[in-house]
């Protein structure tokens, strides 16, 4: 499971909520979009990178900006680890 890690009114989210969509088409990922100011804390460690797609199993991140390609990459190498 994923989390979109945004906020409201961000245009850059909005494209990387787009690439996701796109690459659901592709391979079934389950993704929570989440705004960053229901948490201070991911306030203070977001805020100047969003969007950011974070994997909860593992913590890992993918930082914007990320291209269709870097997505996928990001997505079957997780699905390839667990």
């Amino acid at each position: 499971m994923y989390r979109l890690l945004g906020t409201a009114g961000c245009h850059l989210c909005e494209q990387a909520a787009q690439l996701l969509t796109e690459v659901s088409k592709t391979i079934p990922i389950e993704v929570i979009a989440t705004d960053i100011a229901e948490e201070t804390d991911w306030q203070e460690a977001y805020a100047i990178r969003i969007p950011v797609l974070y994997h909860i199993a593992t913590q890992r991140e993918l930082s914007w900006p990320f291209t269709q390609e870097q997505l996928l990459f990001f997505i079957r190498e997780l699905n390839h680890d667990h």
